[in-house]
């Protein structure tokens, strides 16, 4: 009895076909992934060839990429394996220029040490020390000027010969050979003054310019280290440009993969569309069906019930 109503209640609702809608869809729904999978295709050109390899995943089975790769031609491989026998060579030869331009660090530290004694003292402390240095210098000759006037007033007998004093203007009287060789000594000692002023500014000067040589030689060493590995990296950027060559049927079978999604997309979204559109109306057929039949039971259910209650409750007289 019970299969019987759950026929019947098939019947009206309409559940098989629903149910049969609903695989059919999801079926059609599987059929539009499986489409809009990506495909790239392989490719061969002058440079090389690529490969791709296409897998189903058993859980879901959708389709995948499972491995991708190039190979390039006989030519470029050669050059690449000939670029990257000399990468070693190249490496050993940069690292050797670099480290002679190493030793221009110790001669700017140095330089920088030098600068900074030179410019340690004030301006006037390096007139004052020009002053002395210069004096140092002159005064053996001076001494040896000194005797030899001396010993010349000695033989000559003027020693003590003395003029120009007098009593009210309190001057001193002098040897007039001595007077001008101490006048001289004054007048030298006065243009000594005059130069250590500008030797102080040439010696600030020459302390700045040794900073400046300073970094001088640490820029031309990192300029040099630079070009140490300049040829290494020439041949680092040649590989590249023939790697990317190599790549050429790679990228070419990716890019017309790309240039079909817009169609698959398309197609897919009409068959999805398409599915869904079936599984609503198979719905929309099966719920007016199932009202159809529900109101028809319905009624004769109550006309049942209504000569039942209309039936005499007594004996029926023949």
């Amino acid at each position: 009895m019970g299969k019987a109503v759950s026929s019947i209640a098939n019947i009206f609702t309409g559940a098989d076909e629903t149910k049969a809608a609903g695989e059919q869809a999801a079926a059609q729904q599987r059929q539009a992934a499986q489409g809009a999978a990506f495909r790239p295709v392989g490719m061969t050109t002058r440079f090389g060839t690529s490969q791709f390899t296409r897998e189903t995943d058993p859980a879901t089975g959708l389709p995948y990429i499972s491995s991708a790769g190039y190979t390039a031609s006989p030519e470029l491989e050669a050059l690449q394996n000939q670029l990257f026998g000399n990468f070693a060579g190249g490496a050993d030869f940069a690292q050797q220029q670099a480290t002679q331009f190493g030793a221009l660090s110790p001669a700017a530290q140095r330089a920088f040490e030098l600068g900074g004694q030179y410019m340690a003292a004030s301006p006037e402390q390096a007139a004052q020390d020009f002053m002395r240095t210069q004096q140092a210098i002159l005064a053996p000759s001076r001494e040896q000027q000194y005797g030899a006037l001396q010993n010349r007033l000695f033989q000559t007998g003027r020693g003590g010969l003395a003029t120009g004093g007098t009593v009210a203007g309190n001057m001193q009287q002098a040897n007039p050979e001595l007077a001008a060789y101490y006048n001289a000594i004054a007048n030298q000692d006065l243009a000594l003054a005059g130069q250590a002023e500008q030797a102080a500014q040439q010696r600030i000067g020459f302390g700045t310019s040794l900073f400046g040589t300073g970094a001088g030689f640490l820029g031309t060493e990192a300029q040099g280290r630079a070009a140490a590995y300049s040829p290494l990296q020439t041949q680092l950027g040649l590989s590249g440009q023939v790697e990317n060559m190599a790549q050429m049927p790679y990228q070419l079978g990716i890019q017309l993969g790309q240039a079909q999604q817009p169609g698959q997309t398309a197609g897919v979204q009409g068959l999805m569309q398409a599915a869904q559109t079936q599984y609503g109306a198979t719905q929309a057929a099966n719920a007016a069906n199932a009202q159809f039949w529900g109101g028809l039971i319905s009624a004769g259910g109550t006309a049942y019930a209504g000569r039942g209650r209309s039936a005499p409750s007594g004996p029926t007289e023949l």
